[in-house]
């Protein structure tokens, strides 16, 4: 059974920076994906980036493109995400996850998820 713990929230700046790392127990290998995801107060959670296991290939949410990067370290078996130039709209619960597939919704690709981290709360203030 796979577990997942995130860590590296906090606290930043607008136009800031922070590193989030989920690292995973059990046969993550055997899942198709990994992914981030968030949840601000009042608002469905949504994808972030979503990491294909299989061929290491990645989407991302088009509103973090070019500000956000994920990256999977295997001999730690964990998934970062740099998130740069951090807007207010940021600030969320974080939650990194793990599925047997892909889905498209709202326009988007992302990992469907079956496991899920506690997440770590992320809040991005002037």
């Amino acid at each position: 059974q796979v577990q997942l713990a995130e860590s590296g929230g906090g606290s930043v700046q607008t136009g800031g920076s922070q590193t989030l790392s989920c690292v995973a127990s059990g046969d993550i290998d055997s899942n198709y994906c990994m992914g981030w995801f968030r949840q601000a107060p009042g608002r469905a959670r949504e994808g972030v980036a979503s990491f294909y296991i299989g061929d290491g290939s990645i989407d991302y949410a088009e509103s973090v493109k070019g500000r956000f990067t994920v990256s999977r370290d295997n001999a730690k078996n964990t998934l970062n995400l740099q998130m740069n130039s951090l807007k207010a709209e940021a600030t969320a619960m974080y939650y990194c996850a793990t599925g047997p597939s892909r889905r498209y919704y709202h326009g988007e690709w992302h990992c469907e998820p079956n496991t899920w981290g506690q997440g770590t709360q992320v809040t991005v203030s002037s």
